[in-house]
């Protein structure tokens, strides 16, 4: 096999990215404010660029790393299965927190591209920028959006979350572990839960019920903006 022929195989998409992903994140040990997601697509897009690979051709591999999410979404259920019992008495607050912040989270982002003179098909793709990319991307339809900007858009907010999101709430006086990590699965999705597996077990239990939840409540407010548009 030539090697030309061999840039355009899985094997080479997938090792790419994995070695991309293996250097930021020493990288991230380092200097910790590098976030690892942001670090590994600048070799992966300069390597693109110097092959002169398309994106298509290469992302025959990310789908089989992609297919993967949905696995290591499910083993977030984990920490949610060992501390569920000392969640109970606080569902029902938890819940409310999650409510706010999912209407706050839609409210800010579509509000400020609109002020911003964007597009309504754009205003309504920031909407769901906030929840996992399943959910937001079918929102994103279901409002007449752009899949492909929300999908950046999601992308954003989760490397933002993770980066700056528990300093943030540090600054502001945010320590309690299942505040943070209701205010992490509610703005960064699973990025942002993922981040805290490593702080926290109680953070990350929170932070992965949040998710969910802001996903359903996501897509519920979403019906109703789309009944009240019409």
């Amino acid at each position: 096999m030539s090697a030309a022929a061999w840039v355009r195989t899985p094997a080479f998409s997938i090792g790419l990215t994995v070695l991309a992903y293996w250097a930021a994140l020493a990288l991230h040990r380092r200097w910790r404010w590098v976030p690892p997601i942001v670090a590994a697509c600048v070799p992966i897009v300069a390597a693109l660029l110097l092959l002169r690979e398309p994106y298509a051709e290469y992302n025959r591999g990310g789908d089989v790393l992609t297919w993967w999410l949905g696995p290591a979404t499910v083993a977030l259920a984990v920490p949610m299965y060992r501390n569920g019992l000392a969640l109970r008495r606080s569902l029902p607050r938890l819940a409310l927190m999650v409510l706010a912040g999912a209407v706050v989270g839609m409210a800010t982002a579509g509000g400020t591209a609109w002020l911003l003179g964007a597009p309504r098909a754009v205003a309504m793709s920031a909407v769901p920028k906030s929840v996992t990319t399943p959910i937001a991307v079918e929102v994103s339809r279901e409002l007449g959006g752009i899949p492909q900007i929300t999908i950046a858009l999601v992308i954003l907010a989760g490397v933002l979350g993770a980066t700056f999101g528990p300093a943030l709430l540090r600054l502001a006086g945010v320590r309690e572990d299942r505040a943070v990590g209701a205010a992490m699965g509610t703005a960064s999705h699973g990025i942002g839960t993922a981040s805290l597996v490593r702080r926290s077990e109680m953070q990350a239990t929170v932070s992965s019920w949040a998710m969910a939840a802001a996903g359903v409540f996501t897509s519920l407010l979403a019906a109703l903006l789309r009944l009240v548009a019409r």
